[in-house]
């Protein structure tokens, strides 16, 4: 008994100095500088409406029965299509989008390359043994960035692993000119090695600009951590980027809430909006929306073309892998809304492109 008391005392020092010193579970945010705001309490930032998990023994119970179910669905069979990436077309002057799975983004607009939350590391986890593999059109997405021509800006929308990417930031600390995140994520990106003069951090509904164009933060119904006492510590949100040509709304994680009305009636219509729609469940429903919510949250915040985001590279729910796409496309039709569907690595020029038809080709 001793001796098991023993290796459970090393072992939770063991694990305490992991998470201390290896850098990829980032920083600590001061909490003295968000203690007066009115969406921090007790030394955690809240949301603006009650958000509860049901995450509790017996949901913990149904969440391993539902692991260990044989889903031939959950991943795809074999590799996905992708499309070449085109970087003559990202290069041009035209205002685009190039999905690079799951909610990452590389953007264009007004000839200025911005990334969107550019997880592109292989495994959505802070260790290589454990967590969500990238699907299997390419273990590891990381190579791009060195393809990549210098990009203006990053923005993240929150601090968790398949959102920010340690590895991924690193090779993009001497590519990227500026990082746009939420308050205390700024912590994170001062231990890996950014400067602090190239960091803006907003709080919801802050705005600032990058050259000309507009930028606002925006609420979210999430939640943020990447280490086991930190949860909540940091912001997490959605950003609308307005162009001189084109407006972009893209909703990070959450779930359905009063604050897309919101959005709508301060910012709205957005030429083309970039909605969360997967790895959703009802246990944490409150946090994660169905791809009908995706669509309805599309229509609130007066998008005029809307994207699914947060599919096609990591399982990290119990649903098919191509279920929120399917599930968005029927409720877009059913709603009239259009709803683009490009393959990962595809160039969607935002004048030209939005109203041509994309083949399904998650059906391959």
């Amino acid at each position: 008994m001793v001796y098991v008391i023993v290796f459970l005392v090393l072992l939770c020092i063991a694990i305490a100095l992991f998470i201390n010193l290896s850098p990829v579970f980032g920083g600590k945010a001061n909490k003295e500088l968000y203690k007066h705001l009115a969406n921090y309490s007790n030394g955690k930032f809240v949301n603006e409406s009650d958000t509860k998990m049901n995450m509790g023994a017996s949901s913990g119970f149904s969440m391993l029965k539902d692991s260990v179910k044989d889903n031939n669905e959950r991943n795809p069979i074999g590799k996905i299509p992708v499309s070449a990436i085109d970087w003559e077309k990202i290069r041009s002057e035209e205002d685009s989008l190039t999905w690079l799975g799951h909610s990452a983004f590389l953007l264009s607009v007004d000839n200025k390359k911005l990334l969107l939350d550019p997880m592109l590391g292989a495994i959505a986890s802070p260790v290589s043994f454990a967590g969500s593999r990238r699907y299997k059109y390419s273990e590891n997405m990381s190579h791009v960035i060195d393809e990549m021509p210098d990009i203006d800006a990053v923005f993240i929308t929150h601090d968790h692993y398949d959102h920010l990417d340690y590895q991924s930031i690193i090779k993009l600390k001497k590519k990227a000119s500026h990082f746009f995140v939420p308050l205390g994520v700024g912590a994170h990106l001062i231990r890996w090695g950014i400067t602090k003069d190239k960091i803006t951090e907003l709080n919801w509904w802050q705005e600032t600009s990058f050259d000309d164009i507009r930028l606002a933060f925006l609420p979210s119904k999430h939640f943020s951590g990447r280490g086991i006492l930190n949860r909540d510590t940091t912001l997490w949100g959605g950003w609308a980027i307005f162009g001189s040509h084109t407006s972009i709304y893209t909703s990070g994680d959450g779930g359905y809430g009063e604050h897309f009305k919101k959005i709508g009636e301060k910012y709205g219509p957005f030429d083309i909006t970039l909605i969360e729609g997967a790895q959703y469940d009802r246990r944490w429903s409150s946090v994660h929306m169905i791809p009908e919510e995706s669509v309805q949250a599309h229509l609130d915040v007066k998008g005029k073309n809307m994207m699914l985001m947060h599919w096609g590279a990591f399982t990290l729910a119990f649903h098919g892998w191509k279920e929120p796409v399917e599930r968005a496309s029927k409720e877009a039709e059913k709603s009239e809304v259009n709803l683009i569907a490009p393959k990962i690595g595809e160039t969607v020029i935002l004048e030209a492109d939005l109203n041509r038809t994309f083949s399904p080709w998650w059906n391959y």
